[in-house]
């Protein structure tokens, strides 16, 4: 399958892309709750010095979040939408 081909396979309008986005966030935000936690409490009464101080866990969050949230993952999830809506990109998400 050619790179044009495939691209006209996952356009979705830009509203649904933004829809998708958000919902990868959300995604992303809650399977990545233990580390959001872990660094909640480390940012706990700190000001600038959390950039230091709690430098790993602002790290394992950010790493766990990239999981859910890159670019091969809203692919995905723009296929599955086509797949579900019959290649109507005007429906909602």
């Amino acid at each position: 399958m050619g790179y044009v081909q495939e691209a006209r396979e996952n356009h979705v309008k830009k509203k649904v892309e933004e829809a998708l986005r958000s919902k990868m966030k959300q995604k992303a935000l809650k399977e990545c709750d233990q580390y959001t936690s872990k660094y909640a409490q480390c940012a706990s009464g700190k000001t600038i010095s959390v950039v230091w101080q709690c430098r790993k866990q602002a790290k394992e969050l950010n790493d766990c979040l990239h999981q859910f949230t890159n670019d091969t993952v809203l692919e995905e999830m723009k296929k599955d939408y086509m797949l579900q809506h019959g290649g109507e990109s005007t429906a909602r998400v």
